[in-house]
């Protein structure tokens, strides 16, 4: 990165490696505080607002304006308004109205704190702007010197100190270090070689987000060609984040205009360490908003080079989470499936009572279907029985063999990408400190939120009970389960549910095994996999069944999912009725 500061769709990128402001006068004459007052100026003009009317009295161009703006604020630091109209009459006008003025302090403050703000430190080196702080101190001490300046500011135009302070995240939203490590790539993908690795991330929750969209349409289509062939990136506008996705390899290069997914990515997907990429050719790659312009959306399988491979322009109807999730998703299922393992659109628990019995639930279903929010109430009125629960995966796990032949499962991410609506009231508020909010004011908002240990994720498990999530039939029982392999194939493979608008589709829907993320793209190849691993899961005493979740049911988005898992819950114990856990007094 070779500037010091950027904003780019409403994203503040702070390159501490450059510029590091350590006192008050630095950070005000900085080049990153003149770049924010000229977007606020900018802002306020494209507007008509009444602050810009107010300062153009005394500045007609937006540049004289900023100029002023920044010697008035840095004189502020050391005087009050009447000493500095009387030492400089120049910029007595700007306080002919001190509570106009004020309401600009403020503006000019919410204006940065209405921006997305990232900071970025390099590894390699010491440099002039980040010096020898830490990482971890540098974000907090940047938050301690903007409050200051901002407090200071305010407080010499009010002409008294506030006496409620709101320590705020006034700093930076997250913070990247990273490091310029030449990749082990094949020829083909050296224009990536460049683009720096994630080595770690800061997040200052709440962290909130907003994209231009909040929900995702159709399936990702596969290509004959090479999207990325000929390809040219400039490093200083991308990232690479190495991620662990099950127990495969994906760089994920995004581009720094969508710096919020990109981040996103660690409460979901475990982040790599240096060790387990270096000198090692990934399984998979994916470049997420290159700007060409178009919409292409393709995966292609390089078989040359035995990786998979996908690209996403960077278009308005892409800027979604869904976009950089699923896709990885649909790469890892596919070379699985060419492994004979098969991709499960699903989520999996394991349940430790207190008996000190252990089961282990899969409930498989597509997008909406009640999985998360089953096991959410498994959890709450389950809690007289267990001793222990494990959520192992939330949307996507596999389905493999041992060296016996056994069925055993696995997941893929460490987190939840989950819909705010369908969650208990308050639940979010609980995650606050450690989720990712996406468009909370909007339906359809998601949290993102890390509900797993890497290790138990890509670990072996037994399956107990392998269930469908129904969630468009008001009428059977709760839990239900099949007598032979043809009827439960029938069902699992039709894939139907009620679509609750978490993409583009309404009313009953289906897709092939529910998973339109690689079973449906290679169906011929997935058949035979759903034959024998269900015919080995009946064999092998698996119980394979149907969970009415309801979800997608006008009226029973929340006893739907309640009375699934109460269900379930007096099926593994044996209870008729469930007891609750008392108060503790």
């Amino acid at each position: 990165m070779s500037y010091k500061f950027k904003i780019t769709r409403g994203n503040a990128i702070l390159n501490f490696s450059e510029e590091y402001c350590q006192s008050r006068c630095e950070l005000i004459e900085s080049e990153s505080f003149a770049r924010v007052l000229k977007g606020y100026i900018h802002d306020i003009k494209r507007k008509k607002t009444t602050a810009y009317e107010y300062l153009r009295e005394v500045q007609k161009e937006s540049i004289d304006i900023v100029d002023d703006l920044r010697t008035v604020f840095r004189l502020l630091l050391v005087m009050d308004p009447k000493e500095l109209a009387s030492i400089y009459p120049k910029f007595a006008p700007y306080f002919r109205d001190m509570d106009e003025f004020t309401q600009v302090i403020e503006d000019v403050y919410l204006f940065w704190r209405r921006l997305q703000r990232y900071s970025v430190v390099y590894n390699e080196e010491s440099r002039g702007g980040y010096q020898n702080v830490q990482f971890a101190d540098a974000q907090v001490n940047f938050e301690a010197l903007v409050l200051s300046v901002y407090r200071s500011i305010k407080n010499k135009c009010i002409g008294q100190s506030e006496n409620v302070l709101r320590q705020i995240t006034a700093g930076v939203n997250a913070g990247l270090r990273v490091s310029n490590m030449r990749s082990f790539l094949p020829y083909e993908y050296r224009c990536l070689d460049n683009i720096p690795f994630i080595e770690s991330v800061i997040i200052h929750p709440p962290f909130i987000t907003y994209s231009k969209r909040n929900k995702r349409d159709g399936v990702f289509p596969e290509t004959k060609k090479n999207p990325l062939e000929d390809l040219k990136f400039d490093p200083d506008q991308w990232f690479c984040y190495p991620a662990k996705v099950g127990d495969l390899l994906c760089f994920v290069y995004f581009n720094v205009a969508y710096m919020a997914q990109g981040v996103t990515l660690c409460n979901l997907f475990q982040l790599a360490t240096e060790e387990e990429y270096r000198n090692r050719k990934p399984d998979m790659i994916y470049v997420y908003g290159y700007e060409d312009g178009k919409k292409h959306q393709y995966f292609y399988q390089d078989d040359e080079n035995d990786m998979m491979v996908a690209l996403l322009s960077a278009n308005d109807e892409f800027d979604y989470f869904g976009y950089m999730k699923k896709m990885m998703l649909t790469l890892h299922n596919v070379r699985k499936i060419n492994k004979k393992q098969l991709p499960i659109h699903g989520a999996m628990v394991q349940i430790t009572l207190q008996s000190g019995e252990t089961k282990n639930i899969v409930v498989m279903g597509d997008s909406g279907a009640g999985k998360s929010e089953t096991i959410e109430q498994i959890k709450v009125y389950g809690a007289a029985y267990i001793r222990d629960l494990i959520t192992v995966y939330d949307d996507m796990g596999l389905l493999s063999l041992d060296e016996k032949g056994t069925v055993k499962t696995s997941g893929t991410e460490i987190g939840a990408f989950v819909r705010l609506d369908d969650l208990d009231a308050g639940y979010s508020f609980k995650e606050l400190d450690r989720s990712v909010f996406m468009n909370p004011d909007k339906v359809n908002a998601r949290i993102v939120i890390p509900i797993t240990e890497y290790k138990d994720v890509v670990a072996k498990h037994d399956v107990d009970m392998f269930l469908y999530a129904n969630n468009y039939e008001e009428d059977g029982d709760s839990l239900s389960f099949f007598d032979n392999v043809d009827d439960a194939l029938k069902v699992f493979r039709a894939g139907n549910r009620m679509a609750k608008g978490t993409t583009t589709e309404y009313g009953l829907v289906g897709s092939y095994f529910a998973n339109p993320f690689g079973p449906v793209q290679r169906q011929d190849q997935c058949e035979p996999l759903l034959q024998d691993y269900f015919q080995r899961m009946f064999d092998q005493g698996v119980k394979v069944g149907q969970l009415r979740t309801r979800l997608g049911i006008k009226g029973n988005e929340h006893n739907g999912p309640k009375e699934a898992a109460t269900e379930i819950l007096k099926y593994i114990t044996g209870e008729k009725e469930l007891k609750m856990l008392e108060d503790d007094e």
